[in-house]
């Protein structure tokens, strides 16, 4: 894995890059996915998987949860969908994540 260096996953003023298109720190991303409902964490990760470096999105979500919160994620996914989609269906079928 090549995750984004940490001194170059914000810009100076807290956003992460995958952020790019709204006001919220890194700080702010991590807590909503710590505390937000199953609808608005599906909605932050599908924006991760969409928008950040594959090796990126481990550092902040599970397979776990995104299988666990799925229907909400994959609403949310566009055009990284089948990307995401052939990534877990892998992943079943070798048995490391439950199935959707």
């Amino acid at each position: 894995m090549n995750p984004t260096p940490p001194d170059q996953l914000c810009d100076d003023r807290g956003r992460p890059y995958f952020l790019w298109d709204e006001d919220t720190t890194l700080a702010e991303f991590a807590a909503r996915l710590a505390t937000g409902s199953e609808e608005e964490r599906g909605l932050d990760i599908g924006k991760l998987l969409r928008q950040a470096k594959p090796d990126d999105v481990f550092r902040f979500v599970s397979p776990h949860e995104i299988v666990s919160l799925w229907p909400y994620v994959v609403r949310n996914l566009g055009q990284a969908r089948a990307r995401w989609e052939t990534v877990f269906g892998l992943w079943e079928e070798l048995g490391l994540v439950a199935p959707r």
